[in-house]
């Protein structure tokens, strides 16, 4: 059975627009992934912008009430929704024809990612459009108040470290693909429950005391970089192919190289900030982009902090009688570790091994230690005779 959109996002089935615009915004700023880190917020969030995306637009809507979901995304050969005409990303699409992501809207690319989804609809059926383009164009195009009547300052204090205010981050829609020579929200039509919005209609009253202030900077776009401990123990340079998009009457992507430069000793969760390196807004405003260093698993060696730990096996012979072996580290030294003497080795016993690990990258020229931890496998079974022998050799 498909899943059920009334349920998720909590209306009845005759919900108007304003009901559905005030179910999605409360629910989707509970469940947004930066100010809920739950493991089923994502699914959460995603599901509900699915919801509202169906629900808010007539069409999509009339085939699902009458097919549901499997309907509504090309089970049973149903026309697919949208067929009239409208953008199939946001809900009752746009003057113009618009389709496709917005401008900033997760559309800049990285050679070792995917960049954002496109905004669904076509002849194929529907396809849900991505969360994120749906929440930020959902408050973008209400100026932070698309539900509920909630303003600015109410927006600015919901949490979203990343995305302060989210308002008026499309410059008033003006300049917007599609919708040229429309000045503005004036003369917009076609938007579910925004009653016309004409030239100087209330709704547009409603934000005048905004009018001077700036276009909020838009989102950061953050990714992932996976580095090996090898790069992140003696520094690497890595270039980075990025795709963007670029407003100029119309959106067209182009490319450009960064140069990352990855200093000796960075930890995970280290930023790098490129400003103005991220897609264009219609409004002029450009995103910044942000690398953030994830450290890849390692076959040998696990990092703590500073410091590297190896785990050496011995047997058990060699554990009591000694041993005599080498490790090599990330810079391709060999360190030779060896047990003489009397000594015994323990299981789970450690070694410290001072400047041997990681460089500490706010103290040039110091490192944290090596940790060597024994772990010594015992034999799976022995014979009588050796049991014997290590009765006398131990007694």
């Amino acid at each position: 059975m498909g899943k059920d959109y009334y349920q998720i996002l909590g209306v009845a089935k005759d919900a108007d627009d304003n009901t559905l615009k005030k179910a999605y915004r409360k629910l989707a700023l509970k469940y947004h992934p930066d100010k809920n880190s739950s493991d089923d917020a994502k699914k959460k969030f995603q599901e509900i912008s699915e919801a509202y995306e169906v629900l808010s637009d007539k069409n999509k809507r009339a085939v699902f009430d009458q097919f549901g979901e499997e309907g509504l995304k090309g089970g049973g050969g149903m026309p697919p929704p949208g067929a009239d005409g409208g953008a199939g990303g946001f809900p009752g699409g746009f003057p113009g024809g618009f389709s496709g992501g917005f401008p900033g809207g997760g559309g800049t690319t990285f050679s070792f990612s995917s960049g954002g989804q496109g905004m669904g609809g076509g002849s194929a059926g529907f396809r849900p459009s991505d969360a994120e383009d749906i929440f930020r164009q959902f408050f973008a195009a209400f100026g932070g108040a698309g539900a509920g009547g909630a303003d600015d300052d109410d927006m600015s204090g919901a949490g979203f470290g990343s995305r302060p205010g989210m308002r008026s981050k499309m410059g008033g829609m003006g300049g917007m693909p599609g919708m040229s020579g429309m000045g503005g929200m004036g003369g917009m039509g076609g938007m579910p429950g925004m009653g016309g919005m004409g030239g100087g209609g209330g709704a547009r009253r409603q934000h005048s005391s905004h009018a001077a202030h700036p276009a909020e900077k838009p989102p950061t776009l953050s990714r992932k970089l996976p580095v090996s401990l090898e790069d992140l123990a003696k520094g690497v340079t890595k270039r980075l192919k990025v795709t963007r998009k670029v407003t100029d009457g119309s959106s067209r992507p182009t490319e450009k190289i960064l140069t990352v430069d990855i200093k000796p000793g960075w930890k995970a969760g280290t930023k790098i900030r490129f400003p103005r390196e991220g897609d264009e807004f219609p409004d002029g405003q450009i995103q910044d982009i942000e690398f953030v260093i994830e450290e890849k698993d390692h076959p040998m060696f696990k990092r703590q902090g500073d410091d590297l730990v190896v785990n050496l096996e011995l047997t058990l012979l060699e554990a009591l009688t000694g041993f005599s072996k080498s490790v090599r580290t990330l810079e391709g030294k060999t360190l030779p570790i060896s047990s003489a003497g009397t000594r015994v080795i323990e299981p789970g016993q450690e070694e410290r091994y001072p400047g041997e690990g990681m460089p500490i990258s706010k103290k040039a020229g110091q490192k944290g230690d090596l940790i060597v931890k024994y772990v010594v496998k015992f034999p799976k079974s022995l014979t009588s005779a050796q049991k014997e022998g290590l009765r006398k050799a131990l007694a």
